[in-house]
């Protein structure tokens, strides 16, 4: 007596696997976190990259990081949510990014927002997978490393 079955074809999670490729999620852990960071970034300014009087304001009183002037990081903090997530997008120095913008992630968690920890949880998980994984095929980085050889 035969028991065996016939292969009735792929199973539901080997179709997903194939179409949930590690780059769609690299792509798309690139893309979530930058605009979070971005548009973050964005209300600081006036312009291109003029920091407003109320991004002082909250670097003076709400932030108030230890070890480094308000208005010092407030710059800082500016320029880095406009560099880092512009990077991650195109997939450039994927790891240096991921890893700054967690750094980042870090102080505010540490320093701001202690009671934020969900939130911050979900900025970590994707930058996280991008700097052990990196950025994936559809990057520069990828694009680079093939053509460097």
């Amino acid at each position: 007596m035969n028991t065996t079955t016939p292969h009735a074809g792929p199973h539901l999670g080997e179709l997903l696997a194939r179409w949930v490729s590690p780059d769609l999620i690299a792509l798309v852990s690139r893309v979530a976190i930058a605009s979070v960071f971005w548009i973050s970034g964005r209300t600081k300014v006036e312009g291109w990259l003029t920091l407003t009087d109320t991004t002082f304001l909250l670097f003076r009183e709400d932030y108030a990081l230890p070890l480094i002037p308000p208005e010092a990081a407030a710059y800082l903090a500016t320029w880095a949510e406009h560099l880092f997530p512009a990077l991650l997008v195109l997939g450039l120095a994927t790891r240096l990014s991921a890893l700054a913008l967690l750094g980042m992630t870090a102080v505010i968690q540490v320093f701001v927002y202690p009671a934020a920890w969900p939130t911050h949880l979900t900025w970590a998980a994707p930058l996280l997978y991008l700097l052990g994984q990196g950025a994936g095929r559809w990057s520069l980085d990828h694009a680079l490393r093939r053509w460097r050889g």
